[in-house]
């Protein structure tokens, strides 16, 4: 027997196999830590209780979504890092460190993901006492823990070395870069391959393996991200983008329809099998609905998660340290309805409001009640269940490192709202899937149908807001539905690839404001009005006078190009 030892694209590690204790698949094994017992391939593979650590070992490396001054969202209009951020300074090349870039090749664990998975399926046939159906469900989720990995490459980087085993220290360190168009076929084959093996939705006690719901709903993000005009184009988005960042043939409305398609497949089969509905609040009040939104994305298992990723059961993996330093910008709040649906004013006279534009005189909530669980506002509350700290005034407001919001998604409003509740990070829900398929129908059929509003009313419709109006052009329509990703979806990084995937420089490039709040009047300790100042975030982004399309990508770093195993340098970097 031999130890197991193999090579990342960037250093040699060793690996280390978990406890062989008996542990189920869940929290408890995704919490436990690794120990050195140089284990081997026959004690690894012994039995499919250890096997199954090996493969929890590539679950437990998937991204895990917005939760630090990384977060894409910091870098889009949703949000600002008042501590500072090296992409709002244009600091960002090929030199910068992996904890500075949004994505750093080499860096991230999308690759040590890759290899588990791929060291799993290679040995699974050691196992002894499996059936051949459950070896074929497991290498299913591996496969799918693959296509997750390679799906953010993509959208990071674009096309990327395709590694198809798990790498020893004597293979040859010749990984050449697949093209754009390759690496996404690469994904939907792979998935292809998969979702006949998965169940289309777990049972409870398996919550958190992959699904058929899960590939299928994935495959229509990849198609739908490469289906949009930045790739998918006559016109190169940058003058240096080639074959590895771009549909070589682009422009076609064939891509569009296949992601119409895709979503076609996701639709019928959640007709034929159900099992996956928008979780509806328990009466018509606005914290009801609001808490049908929060137990959508925030709690485990359920009937709107497709995808979730994890590191463990503890609640403090969304650090909280850093809530008072960066928060919601004026400009996102402002995209929030108000309760009944209709449009926010885009020229609010927040000195003189004929309308409060958060809470009324008793209290009660004015906009969407999406808002509420996405931000914190001046006269709510936060985190530990006292007022937050937003207004001039308050003892711990911090002036100068504030934008007169914070972040209240996955933060919650108190501890009791935590109590119990590993969290766990929505990779894909379906709303996402909804409104990528009304999306996919609008571009491809030159407007929308009644599916395609159908679509969009549904999860509009569970947070109170009225339909969309009937009669909407392609481009309005188009329109509706990337607000309302915005809104069903801040912080759960999904903003920063569609201004990406539509070239939405003038988003890049706009004045980021920020809300200065003062207390006008006090009802029981508690303020009750407010007096308002919008107030541009300064300093400005290096993007507002210095946009450039190397941006909708990031860098290689230079580190890795100089490995000379395969990777070409990002257009503009």
């Amino acid at each position: 027997m031999k130890n197991i030892v193999f090579i990342s694209l960037t250093a040699i590690v060793v690996w280390v196999a978990t406890s062989c204790s008996e542990l189920t698949f869940g929290d408890e094994f995704l919490g436990d830590q690794p120990e050195s017992s140089g284990a081997t391939l026959d004690t690894m593979f012994s039995s499919a209780v250890n096997a199954d650590r090996v493969l929890s070992q590539a679950y437990r490396n998937l991204s895990f979504g917005s939760k630090s001054g990384r977060s894409s969202d910091i870098i889009t209009d949703l949000a600002i890092n008042c501590q500072g951020n090296p992409y709002y300074t244009g600091a960002i090349n090929t030199t910068s460190s992996s904890s500075e870039l949004l994505y750093s090749v080499g860096g991230e664990s999308d690759w040590k993901a890759i290899r588990y998975a791929w060291l799993y399926m290679e040995n699974l046939n050691r196992v002894p006492n499996m059936t051949e159906i459950e070896k074929a469900e497991r290498i299913a989720e591996a496969k799918m823990i693959i296509a997750i990995s390679y799906s953010g490459i993509l959208r990071h980087i674009g096309g990327a070395p395709i590694i198809q085993k798990s790498i020893s220290v004597t293979d040859n360190m010749n990984f050449p870069r697949a093209t754009f168009a390759e690496t996404v076929e690469y994904i939907v084959n792979i998935l292809d391959e998969a979702s006949p093996y998965l169940k289309w939705k777990q049972l409870d006690d398996d919550d958190g393996r992959m699904t058929k719901a899960g590939a299928l709903g994935l495959k229509l993000r990849v198609l739908l991200f490469a289906a949009s005009p930045t790739f998918n184009s006559s016109t190169p988005w940058h003058n240096e983008a080639d074959e590895y960042t771009r549909y070589v043939e682009g422009d076609t409305k064939e891509r569009w329809n296949r992601a119409r398609k895709a979503g076609e497949e996701f639709m019928q089969e959640l007709e034929a099998k159900g099992q996956y509905k928008l979780i509806q609040p328990i009466d018509e009040t606005h914290e009801a609905k609001r808490l049908a939104f929060r137990k959508a994305y925030y709690e485990r298992g359920g009937t709107e998660i497709l995808i979730s990723t994890r590191k463990g059961f503890s609640t403090g993996v969304y650090p909280n340290g850093s809530r008072y330093y960066w928060g919601p910008t004026l400009n996102y709040v402002n995209m929030f309805p108000w309760a009944d649906g209709s449009d926010f004013p885009s020229n609010f006279d927040w000195a003189n409001p004929s309308q409060a534009p958060f809470f009324d005189e008793n209290h009660v909530p004015t906009r969407d009640p999406r808002l509420y669980e996405t931000a914190a506002l001046p006269g709510g509350n936060y985190y530990n269940g006292t007022l937050a700290p937003l207004y001039f005034g308050h003892p711990d407001y911090r002036k100068g490192a504030s934008t007169g919001f914070s972040t209240m998604k996955f933060i919650l409003p108190s501890g009791e709202d935590r109590a119990g509740k590993g969290t766990q990070f929505p990779y894909l829900r379906l709303p996402e899937v909804l409104l990528s398929y009304a999306e996919a129908i609008n571009e491809s059929e030159g407007g929308p149908n009644k599916k395609a509003y159908d679509c969009i009313n549904l999860i509009r419709a569970r947070v109170g807001l009225a339909d969309l109006p009937n009669g909407l052009t392609k481009i309005q329509f188009r329109e509706a539905v990337l607000k309302e990703r915005a809104l069903e979806f801040g912080f759960e990084d999904v903003r920063w690839y569609d201004l990406i995937r539509w070239g939405r420089a003038d988003d890049f490039k706009k004045k980021l404001n920020i809300l200065l709040s003062y207390v006008t009047a006090i009802d029981d300790g508690i303020p009750i009005s407010f007096r308002y100042e919008v107030v541009g975030w300064l300093p400005e982004r290096h993007w507002n006078a210095n946009w450039d399309t190397k941006w909708y990508l990031s860098p290689i770093p230079q580190r890795e190009i100089s490995k000379n195993y395969g990777w070409t340098q990002n257009p503009g970097w």
